[in-house]
């Protein structure tokens, strides 16, 4: 099994459907559980996805429209049952702090976990203790406030062996080199850029409710998976507008424009009991892989670039 990839615990918007829970994404990366949007229903979504409350490192919620936060009381509530033993961050819009509250502590529950709040006050980098990445957010446009979040893996050094060969680097020389960024050769000084190259480190973005907007371009730069949602088709482009929300179409121009590599479409409005033509909209603007993000599947983020 990947150990970097998305669970989907639900894909629906406003209201749930017979086959579409509400919101709610596990990003697992590594040792890192990432829970974004935990909507209503998300514990029992994570028992049907073989998901434990222990995965959970940290809690993104983008605003506080309940089909992307009502699932907050029970998630706390379960990680505290639990005795999670690591602290668990949550970061959200600083402005929906009452209703943050609200859901943390909505009923009595005895507290033996830690969770660390985290609100967000402006766009930029987030404190992320322990995580091998960074992790930001960009201001989105819905008639809340709400916030995207990006995640960035440091870029690191590919070593190239015919280099290495030919400069006569072998064993310890090329750990020191590593090391100190350069190695005294038979008199010569070679440096790290000389026989390797920068190895992209990997991106994912997760876009939630917003109409277009200079944020969501942000996000989608160069990510490895994009995680965004596509609630209309071009039919309805104007309730899209209206509400503060995307098309398939306008979510696909997006990843093509920024070189996304993989683009999850969700948050489905349950108007569209099918979604071929979500499909094939977004196909007219994007070439790379499409996923439409089902309940209970599991998306394996791609592989490094080469």
């Amino acid at each position: 099994m990947s150990q970097r990839e998305l669970v989907v615990l639900g894909t629906a918007s406003q209201v749930p459907t017979r086959h579409r829970n509400h919101n709610g994404y596990l990003l697992r990366w590594d040792g890192e559980g990432l829970l974004f949007d935990p909507g209503e229903g998300t514990q029992r979504q994570m028992l049907h996805a073989g998901v434990s409350a222990t995965q959970i490192t940290r809690i993104a919620v983008t605003h506080f429209h309940g089909d992307h936060c009502l699932g907050l009381a029970g998630v706390v509530q379960r990680i505290n049952l639990d005795r999670v033993p690591h602290p668990v961050d949550a970061y959200y819009p600083a402005s929906g702090q009452v209703f943050f509250d609200r859901l943390r502590y909505a009923s009595a529950f005895h507290e033996t976990a830690e969770l660390r709040q985290r609100p967000i006050l402006d766009p930029g980098p987030l404190e992320a203790p322990g995580a091998p990445f960074e992790l930001s957010a960009a201001r989105l446009s819905h008639p809340v406030e709400s916030f995207g979040y990006r995640l960035a893996e440091p870029d690191s050094r590919r070593m190239l062996p015919e280099r290495l060969a030919a400069l006569g680097l072998r064993g310890p020389a090329v750990g020191a080199l590593q090391q100190h960024g350069r190695v005294e050769v038979d008199g010569r000084t070679v440096t790290l850029d000389e026989v390797s190259e920068v190895r992209p480190g990997q991106r994912f973005a997760f876009v939630m409710d917003t109409r277009l907007c200079d944020g969501v371009d942000e996000l989608a730069e160069g990510a490895d998976m994009l995680v965004i949602e596509a609630t209309f088709v071009d039919a309805d482009e104007h309730l899209a507008s209206e509400h503060g929300h995307l098309t398939a179409a306008q979510a696909a121009r997006v990843a093509a424009a920024a070189g996304v590599r993989t683009l999850v479409l969700t948050h489905f409005s349950q108007r569209y009991p099918v979604l071929d033509q979500h499909l094939a909209e977004a196909r007219k603007h994007f070439d790379g892989e499409i996923v439409i993000a089902e309940d209970l599947a599991r998306v394996p983020v791609p592989r490094r670039r080469a």
